[in-house]
């Protein structure tokens, strides 16, 4: 027999490419195997991503959310007080639209003569400028209700809060915000009635604008405009909306649509028309003037 070698390597070359390979074959699989484990664990690169918007939008609101505890399948009605917190402050506060101003006994006077029945039933249906249920079509009859009771009684009223009906929980707890509560408006935001010149329509139309700029303020904006939360700029700080204001309201309500530095598009009120928030911006910049 001669001599022959069976072996696969015959060249130097082809020993150092051997070796190479038995090298960065491992560490490739290594990599490889480390990756599909991060992004197929739940808590792993794809699940701590904090700056997505999903993830932003969910923290912000979680600051304002109202809290209810539920017995069962029945609901726990919110107290008067409670109600005008989280949805009629928003423009009795300051009378905003020509809302009857909170503690302001003497506008108030005559709405009570009209009596309790009369003062729900247009809470509940909206009368002029102010929305049916003050915004929140959530709200239940007696919580409105209620609502007037709380407001009506602060102007010397003698309103009797409505009791829960049978078979709901006696005990009405008062709801809950995280963070502060809706911030009265600031004396610049209470613009003055359009002159009897201008038409009855666009006077109704103006007085619409405000409130409903005042209502999206409350649905969602609040959460961080109220306090400052993520850099937000303060309601009615005008120092902190100066350079925003220097912008304009297009480009402003630009920025609230499509989202900006911490600020999830639309600002959270995803329900909201370019109209609102265009609304809510103005509403929100008169305030800081």
């Amino acid at each position: 027999m001669t001599g022959h070698s069976n072996s696969l390597i015959k060249t130097p070359r082809q020993l150092i490419t051997v070796i190479t390979l038995a090298f960065l074959v491992p560490i490739v699989l290594i990599i490889l195997l480390a990756t599909y484990v991060a992004r197929s664990t739940p808590g792993g690169a794809a699940g701590t991503d904090a700056m997505n918007e999903k993830a932003i939008a969910d923290r912000m609101r979680s600051v304002g959310v109202v809290v209810l505890a539920e017995g069962g399948a029945s609901k726990l009605l919110q107290t008067g007080e409670a109600v005008y917190t989280t949805a009629c402050g928003a423009c009795h506060a300051a009378g905003v639209a020509g809302a009857p101003r909170m503690g302001d006994a003497a506008v108030w006077a005559p709405r009570i003569k009209q009596g309790f029945d009369v003062l729900v039933k247009h809470a509940i249906e909206g009368f002029k400028a102010m929305p049916a249920r003050g915004g929140n079509p959530n709200l239940d009859s007696i919580e409105v209700a209620r609502a007037v009771a709380f407001m009506g009684n602060q102007a010397g009223a003698k309103f009797k809060e409505p009791a829960a009906p049978a078979g709901t929980p006696a005990a009405a707890p008062t709801a809950s915000v995280s963070g502060t509560s809706i911030p009265s408006p600031a004396p610049a935001a209470i613009a003055a009635t359009p002159a009897a010149s201008g038409s009855a329509q666009a006077a109704s139309a103006v007085a619409g604008a405000k409130v409903n700029g005042a209502k999206i303020f409350a649905s969602g904006c609040n959460v961080c405009h109220a306090t400052g939360v993520a850099g937000a700029p303060k309601f009615g700080d005008k120092t902190a909306w100066a350079p925003r204001v220097g912008k304009g309201i297009d480009a402003l309500t630009a920025s609230v649509i499509t989202g900006k530095g911490a600020m999830p598009p639309r600002g959270t009120v995803a329900s909201a028309s370019d109209g609102d928030l265009r609304a809510a911006v103005e509403y929100m910049v008169a305030a800081s003037k």
